[in-house]
Order: C-alpha cells, then structure tokens, then sequence
C-alpha cells in the first residue's frame, strides 16, 4: 500500500523533511516513488508540488497522520 509520508534528511538537532511517496511498510530512507515536497520545521517553510499531490490523491493514496495535519493547517487540502 502506498503512503505520502515524511522522510528526514537534515542534520542533528536542524531537522528537514521531504513529503515523499512512498510505501508503507518499507523503510521510507531506502527508496521511495517520487518526491513531492520540502517541510522544514524549525522555519516553517513549506514547498510542495500542489498538481502532483493531487494526483496521488486522486489514486486514493492514503497520507500519515503528520502529513495530513500539515496540508490541513497550511490549506493544501
């Protein structure tokens, strides 16, 4: 089943995510689909790619939690 989750890059204690594709029940680091975005949470800079996100939920791709809670306060959905 896929999922679009976050996936950490960054350094220690400068953390930064990528909103990727990915599925659910593999190790999101070692490979994913496509990248659709950028969420860093210490400036609260969001750069997501908004035709592709809705592609995917057209497909009926489920989102985390921390994912949907973020598109949801940043009006994305």
């Amino acid at each position: 089943m896929l999922t679009i989750r976050l996936c950490r890059v960054g350094r220690v204690h400068k953390p930064q995510y990528r909103i990727v594709v990915a599925e659910k029940h593999r190790h999101v680091s070692k490979k994913y689909i496509e990248v659709l975005g950028f969420y860093n949470p210490v400036s609260k800079e969001l750069k997501v790619n908004q035709e592709r996100i809705n592609y995917w939920i057209n497909l009926n791709i489920r989102m985390s939690d921390t994912v949907k809670s973020l598109f949801i306060k940043n009006s994305i959905i």
